[in-house]
């Protein structure tokens, strides 16, 4: 398994940790209860934190990409391959989107190629 490095993992409670700072994931097995689940160990404290959040679940939030930054990725995929293919259009197309259809390729082709630079 790969910890996901700098992202902020909910303990639970309002108390988050950055995924590449954690070194251990322990179950509480005595006086375990609501609010009192996980020790989560933390790379330069002698103490764990105590998580309200059962074990499996922040282990999978450590190792697992959030939902957000696969979006992210699988949007900046699509606007590539928009590009690509409003590359491949000639300019009788993209007169006949513009003047029948009211669609400006040329300002969408500008407007994806500013948002791909600008992340």
């Amino acid at each position: 398994m790969k910890i996901q490095s700098s992202v902020l993992v909910h303990l639970g409670f309002g108390k988050y940790v950055r995924s590449d700072r954690v070194s251990a994931v322990i179950p509480i097995e005595e006086e375990r209860g609501p609010g009192r689940r996980t020790f989560v160990h933390l790379e330069g404290q002698a103490d764990p934190i105590v998580a309200s959040r059962a074990e499996d679940t922040i282990v999978r939030d450590l190792v697992q990409e959030p939902r957000e930054v696969t979006q992210s990725r699988q949007q900046q995929e699509i606007l590539q391959d928009l590009i690509v293919d409003l590359g491949n259009l000639n300019g009788t197309v993209r007169r006949i989107c513009r003047d029948e259809g009211g669609l400006d390729l040329d300002r969408l082709e500008r407007r994806i190629r500013q948002v791909l630079e600008s992340s």
